[in-house]
């Protein structure tokens, strides 16, 4: 702690505003990347000429508005704050700025908020923060586009498995190397059963990855809670789109990731032990233990 648990968690907060607004880049560009070099991978592989095109990643070009090209100036990419005072719109055309944008830092800033409660400015409460920004981002990219980058699944597995070597977390680098295998090893298993049975895919590949990557960094004894939990949060979302009106038969089904990443946000804000009380019967896998 640097002066008291209260100004700890609220400097914690204002950093995770900042990393959300980053987030919501991150959650913007990266399918995006990954389509321009699925397109040159493809265009080298035909011997086709690669067409040039200006830089696009995460830093270039600056952000603008999507109607008027208006360049975003500094301080209108303040944190929840600009959103705000700019009223939810453009300054130049005055289009509307989706509210998702502000949201999603507004999450981001809790999590660190309940981060820094849970566990204080300690290597824990920062790569447990750093997991809720990754998790932040692989629920809405995979909302949006059915994709689960797999930068971002090996970032979660590999830094999983390096929290728990190094004492990070509560997980014995044992039961965080089985998570990581059993979670990968059981949606393959139902994937190739449906395969079998209906010659169809019933969920994409990074699906495998993000749940090993959540086995590594809660055990393999919370694995059944966390299918459980995705269960719960695919209901909760499946319930509060068709509220508003998202969801219709004509619909292109919700992918299973967001439901993967809500139930390890869940898993987070529980802490250690406490889902093991309210889930007794969903840990059979206790004794491969902490």
């Amino acid at each position: 702690m640097w002066v008291s648990p209260g100004f700890d968690a609220a400097l914690f907060g204002v950093l995770g505003l900042l990393v959300g607004s980053f987030l919501n880049v991150v959650i913007h560009r990266l399918p995006k990347m990954m389509e321009l070099e699925w397109a040159a991978n493809c265009a080298e592989l035909a011997g086709t000429e690669v067409p040039e095109s200006a830089p696009f990643n995460l830093s270039r070009p600056r952000s603008r508005c999507p109607h008027c090209q208006h360049q975003i100036r500094w301080y209108e990419n303040v944190p929840v704050l600009s959103y705000l005072v700019l009223r939810g719109r453009c300054s130049s055309c005055k289009a509307p700025i989706s509210i998702r944008y502000p949201v999603i830092e507004i999450i981001t800033g809790l999590f660190f908020v309940a981060m820094a409660h849970m566990y204080g400015l300690t290597p824990t409460g920062m790569v447990w923060a750093a997991l809720a920004c990754l998790l932040i981002a692989q629920f809405w990219i995979d909302f949006d586009t059915q994709l689960l980058p797999d930068d971002l699944n090996y970032l979660i597995l590999w830094l999983g498995l390096i929290a728990s070597a190094m004492g990070w977390t509560t997980v014995a680098l044992p039961s965080s190397v089985w998570g990581a295998v059993f979670g990968y090893l059981s949606l393959w298993s139902v994937y190739q059963l449906h395969h079998r049975l209906t010659g169809k895919q019933g969920m994409g590949h990074g699906d495998f990855k993000l749940l090993a990557g959540l086995g590594a960094w809660f055990g393999a004894e919370y694995l059944v809670a966390l299918i459980l939990l995705s269960s719960v949060v695919g209901s909760i979302l499946g319930g509060v789109l068709l509220l508003v009106g998202r969801l219709s038969n004509k619909d292109i089904p919700i992918p299973f990731g967001p439901f993967l990443a809500g139930a390890g946000m869940v898993a987070m804000l529980a802490g250690p032990g406490r889902l093991e009380a309210l889930l007794p019967f969903a840990f059979p896998f206790s004794h491969l233990a902490r």
